[in-house]
């Protein structure tokens, strides 16, 4: 699926091209996409303690495979475990084989243990996330399976910038403008300082043959769009460096997010109360704050009331800020899953 840990293909280290490469790091000269890799993944291993489970979430494709075989590469020279999971969306006719293939591709790299997983796409969200929603379930049902600490996904650079123009188009706030993070619960992003140019030159210099996802070429998905036209039209209007210039932002904007959140959260703490299965927001100290602050909090009220984040617009959220900072009477405020929000005397009741 675009933006995902790309694809698969043919076995990993193959023929002469394999057999030179790694004849050319035995001798020192290591190429330098395979070292940018490796110091990537290094970076992010190094942090977690002697004898950590890690797995890659392997597809096959360009990044995923340059992923797979630096963190083979690297985890047991750092006391770690490293195996791989592949995910069967079972889009394709041959989506079975491939994944088979992507297996064989981790296997003989040194990854071990390795996991299959075939889910089954739903329809909420459009393809793209109904996809990333069966993929990151099963990515996770997999870690507990196999009691691992991490999952490394892996997403470039540019995926970080198609990220944020995404987020852009659809007029989001801060925190999705800040893209992905390179480290969110069991999750890690070793690459998102990695140029997408540079995992496919690992590839190549390592002998290893990625299998392209089709997907990643088809225009019905916006991501695709915003990778094959828009970022070169921003490319040649504004100069080289737009995608760099993007993922920089994303890091900026996290670090203002982050800090915006962990005021909210304190913020939070007086002004929420919760019970008999509803949240109840206090007027009178959301009305002192910030609204950068306020619709945090209340947007807190909202997912802890019920409604799902992927269905939770800014929209949704300025209408109960309205019931704080522009009451006049009004009812009620209808959001997603049948949740309500209703200003009783001090309290706006989400529930």
């Amino acid at each position: 699926m675009p933006g995902s840990p790309d694809s698969t293909a043919e076995p990993a280290v193959t023929g002469g091209e394999g057999m030179e490469a790694m004849v050319e790091q035995r001798r020192g000269k290591l190429h330098p996409a395979v070292a940018r890799t490796r110091e990537a993944v290094r970076a992010t291993l190094s942090e977690l303690p002697r004898g950590t489970t890690v797995l890659v979430a392997c597809s096959g494709g360009t990044d995923s495979l340059a992923l797979a075989a630096a963190t083979a590469f690297e985890a047991p020279k750092l006391g770690l475990r490293a195996g791989a999971v592949v995910v069967d969306h079972g889009l394709q006719a041959d989506s079975a084989h491939v994944a088979q293939t992507a297996a064989e591709q981790c296997r003989s790299l040194g990854l071990e243990p390795v996991l299959v997983r075939e889910v089954e796409v739903g329809i909420e969200g459009g393809p793209e996330g109904a996809a990333r929603t069966a993929r990151y379930d099963a990515l996770r049902d997999a870690a507990d399976e196999l009691a691992a600490d991490v999952v490394l996904l892996a997403h470039t650079r540019d995926d970080q910038a198609e990220t944020v123009l995404l987020g852009l188009g659809r007029g989001s706030g801060a925190r999705s403008l800040a893209g992905m993070a390179p480290a969110v619960g069991l999750l890690r992003r070793p690459f998102l300082e990695v140029p997408r140019a540079t995992t496919a030159a690992a590839c190549i210099a390592s002998g290893l043959r990625p299998w392209h996802d089709p997907h990643n070429d088809d225009p019905q998905y916006t991501r695709v769009r915003v990778r094959h036209e828009v970022l070169p039209v921003l490319e040649e209007a504004l100069g080289p460096g737009v995608v760099e210039a993007l993922a920089r932002t994303a890091g900026l904007l996290r670090a203002d997010a982050d800090a915006l959140d962990q005021l909210a959260a304190d913020v939070a703490e007086t002004a929420l109360g919760r019970a008999e299965g509803q949240v109840r927001c206090d007027v009178g100290v959301l009305a002192e704050q910030p609204a950068a602050l306020r619709t945090r909090v209340l947007r807190q009220a909202a997912l802890e009331a019920g409604c799902r984040a992927t269905d939770l617009t800014a929209g949704h959220v300025a209408s109960v800020d309205a019931l704080v900072t522009d009451w006049r009477g009004q009812r009620w405020i209808d959001l997603p899953q049948g949740i309500r929000a209703v200003r009783q005397g001090g309290f706006i009741i989400l529930g």
